[in-house]
């Protein structure tokens, strides 16, 4: 039997200890790309760049979707927090407005996340690295593929077997076109 130096039980301890620093991490993203404020923020999103191919520049196209998402993403952080209130409705201890803020920003801030990618693809049309109709298929078919994504996690979240993952999936993807459709008739 051989002996030990004990090397390789601290480069074991270092890799736990990055796997579980990267499964959390992986799981606060899953966490946020969750939420209805992040499907939400996709069809928004995704509603803004059809309509926003109206614009001249792409630089005014990008402008027009982040801006418009951080009024709505605002308007929605405001509500929430307006309306607060604590589970229990204890008069004595109402909701401190910093708390009230704080929730709203957490259970909202998917609506910023969803932007992101779209918008990294729009910027790269701004400066002239993609022509700017690739990059706006690319910017809705990346919402497409979130909503695919969330319909399987949230589908395996609730233990739901691999087919009926692979239909939940299917079906948030193809709801999801077809709210960005009808949003882009309303806008």
């Amino acid at each position: 039997m051989g002996t030990s130096t004990g090397h390789g039980t601290a480069a074991t301890s270092v890799d736990v200890k990055q796997t579980r620093h990267i499964a959390r991490a992986v799981h606060a993203v899953v966490d946020v790309f969750s939420t209805e404020a992040t499907v939400y923020g996709i069809v928004l999103v995704a509603a803004l760049i059809t309509v926003g191919w109206k614009f001249n520049t792409d630089f005014e196209v990008l402008v027009f979707i982040v801006g418009s998402t951080l009024v709505f993403w605002v308007t929605h952080v405001y509500a929430r927090a307006a309306v607060a209130r604590r589970a229990d409705a204890d008069p004595e201890h109402p909701v401190r407005v910093t708390d009230a803020l704080a929730e709203a920003v957490r259970h909202s801030i998917g609506m910023l996340f969803a932007m992101l990618l779209p918008a990294v693809f729009l910027l790269l049309a701004t400066v002239g690295v993609l022509d700017e109709y690739v990059a706006y298929y690319i910017a809705l078919w990346i919402g497409v593929g979130l909503l695919v994504i969330i319909g399987f996690v949230v589908a395996t979240r609730n233990g739901r077997p691999i087919w009926l993952r692979f239909i939940a999936a299917a079906a948030t993807g193809a709801l999801g076109l077809l709210v960005i459709w009808l949003g882009s008739l309303v806008h």
